[in-house]
């Protein structure tokens, strides 16, 4: 009896894995022809992950200075700096790439380090196409006509500290109302707006100025509500486009104070998932931003609080959001310029280890900090740019002799880290 119940079971068992096979088999058949019919759609196979490289763009080599060329060689493109237009990137083609947005995410197959970066420290032109646009100057400048030319119908609570505002206007269109408490907090994120500007830093939502003057067309339908805040009449504030359906960004693990730093080394990049990557592209340039305006209300100030929150790392980084697109959207950097100058002594150390941690740049970004470093002009430029494009920028007023010269010494010392990492790692 024990023989033929053993012989039944393992008869059972067999005809259970013979059951198994043919449905993987069948399955794999039909994966298969589904592969070979999206071949066939789109002329070729989808590889998830894989950078699949456009031909390279021919690019005009321009006479340049000595500094340039020892950072950059002969693919230097430097671009006038004081023009709006620095936001959109000239050599931007996603035309020319055949990756799927589909393919984002996949760890079937790693990018190669020669894909992801060029001339040792600098992301890769074919990385750089995939990296979400931004706001660029034509949507600038539309939010900025239809801001000005609206009126505000409400204001209810909203975009932060208590003393701002979520503004509708008459068409719709709806924008944060900063009112700083002191004239610091306006002005600091207004010169932040346009020096990213002036670095080709697209991630700043527009921006615009507006006075308060409740008999003006603009603001004499909210009268009651700019009343009950108490605001100052005359006071300049700021608008800035409200975006929707944003979601929180967790500081990337090579910028956590655990983490090595984010340098261009084949075991730290090409592993990483190409939005990952994406994403690592604008952090760089997040890093550099906030080291020169020393704005410590963003993740200098989550490096301040690991003293008594070791887990603060791993929630979300203040003032910094994602678009259901990709594009990180930087905020509130009223702590910039200004009244992080005024403070920096308290901040240094963290910015300085933040700078430090970075070796990989975005050209475009580091070719804009040589030329300011190199014309030592950033106050001017950065002042024409600001009056060029704020009718306001009289009322508001403009950097000391004393910041505009802190301002200036930063581009100068990231330049210099700048052309250490480039000694650094461009042999490797």
């Amino acid at each position: 009896m024990k023989v033929v119940l053993a012989n039944l079971l393992a008869l059972l068992f067999m005809c259970t894995c013979a059951c198994v096979f043919y449905v993987l088999t069948r399955l794999e058949s039909r994966l298969e022809k589904h592969s070979l019919g999206f071949r066939t759609a789109w002329g070729a196979s989808a590889r998830p992950g894989r950078l699949d490289l456009p031909p390279k763009t021919f690019r005009a080599l321009l006479a340049v200075p000595v500094a340039q060329k020892l950072l950059f060689g002969n693919a230097v493109d430097v671009h006038n700096l004081s023009g709006q237009g620095e936001q959109s990137d000239t050599f931007r083609d996603n035309a020319h790439s055949r990756l799927s947005a589909n393919n984002r995410g996949s760890r079937e197959d790693p990018l190669r380090l020669s894909d992801l970066v060029e001339d040792g420290v600098f992301w890769s032109e074919q990385l750089e196409t995939q990296v979400p646009v931004g706001f660029t100057e034509e949507h600038t400048r539309n939010w900025r006509a239809r801001t000005r030319g609206h009126p505000i119908v409400s204001l209810e609570p909203g975009c932060g500290r208590i003393s701002n505002r979520l503004a509708t206007f008459s068409d719709g269109t709806k924008a944060c109302v900063r009112y700083g408490i002191n004239a610091d907090q306006v002005q600091g994120e207004t010169l932040a707006y346009y020096l990213a500007a002036l670095l080709g830093i697209p991630n700043l939502p527009p921006l615009a100025l507006s006075q308060l003057n409740l008999e003006s067309e603009q603001w004499a339908a909210v009268k009651g509500s700019v009343a009950s805040l108490q605001w100052t009449g005359k006071a300049v504030v700021s608008l800035t486009e409200w975006i929707a359906n944003l979601t929180g960004v967790v500081t990337p693990a090579p910028l956590r104070q655990e983490g090595k730093g984010l340098h261009p080394l084949r075991e730290e990049l090409e592993n990483k998932t190409l939005e990952e990557l994406l994403e690592l592209v604008q952090w760089s340039d997040l890093i550099l931003f906030d080291y020169l305006t020393a704005n410590f209300d963003r993740l200098v100030s989550n490096l301040f609080s690991l003293q008594w929150d070791s887990r603060v790392m791993e929630r979300d980084t203040s003032n910094l959001h994602r678009t259901p697109d990709g594009d990180l959207v930087f905020i509130d950097n009223e702590a910039g310029l200004v009244h992080g100058y005024r403070v920096l002594d308290m901040w240094e150390k963290y910015h300085s280890a933040l700078m430090g941690s970075v070796c990989v740049f975005r050209r475009r970004t580091a070719q804009r900090v040589i030329e300011l470093h190199r014309l030592k002009d950033a106050r001017t430029r950065l002042l024409q740019l600001y009056q060029d494009n704020e009718p306001l920028a009289p009322e508001l007023g403009f950097l000391s002799d004393e910041h505009a010269g802190i301002l200036q010494n930063r581009i100068d010392r990231l330049y210099r880290h700048i052309l250490h990492c480039k000694g650094k790692y461009s042999q490797l």
